[in-house]
């Protein structure tokens, strides 16, 4: 068990930051390290504050080290994708040349970068990028004018017959 002696300020901005700091994560923190404050065993404290027994010990150690600041700090950093440094090539081609579907996408991007992705992934990406995926309708071909009067008036359906005397 990690013993810590808390100030009487450091007791106040845990209470404080435990409902208001911006950070749902810094919430968490503060309040596993207010927990601690008022005695409770480490075993009660994770099952509260639904954190691990090693995380427990990391925010302990932080605040050791650097006190209430050490606990406001996030270090994450999401993962960047590698197709973030083909961008501006990849959005150039397809906004001139868009895939039917979503494997044709993930197959020239192969083809452009040498970078393979999964179709979720290719997904995901173009609608990072602002690339949106639309429901292409089917165009007809030039259509036949003449063919068409001429079904209009041979046809023995009703209603092109009632049409026709309209």
């Amino acid at each position: 068990m990690i013993a810590i002696d808390f100030t009487e300020e450091d007791i106040e901005a845990l209470d404080y930051e435990r409902y208001h700091h911006p950070h749902p994560r810094v919430q968490r923190k503060m309040e596993a390290l207010w927990l601690k404050h008022q005695g409770l065993p480490h075993s009660q404290i994770t099952r509260l504050a639904g954190i691990s027994p090693n995380t427990l010990r990391a925010y302990l150690r932080h605040y050791q080290t650097g006190g209430i600041e050490a606990l406001k700090q996030l270090n994450y950093c999401p993962q960047e994708s590698e197709l973030l440094a083909h961008q501006t090539s990849i959005e150039d081609y397809f906004r001139t040349n868009p895939a039917a579907t979503i494997k044709e996408a993930a197959a020239k991007i192969y083809e452009l970068t040498g970078i393979q992705r999964s179709e979720s992934r290719v997904r995901a990406f173009f609608k990072n990028i602002g690339i949106e995926y639309r429901k292409v309708g089917h165009i007809p071909a030039e259509a036949d004018i003449e063919a068409q009067e001429d079904f209009k008036k041979k046809s023995c359906n009703r209603v092109w017959t009632k049409l026709l005397l309209v």
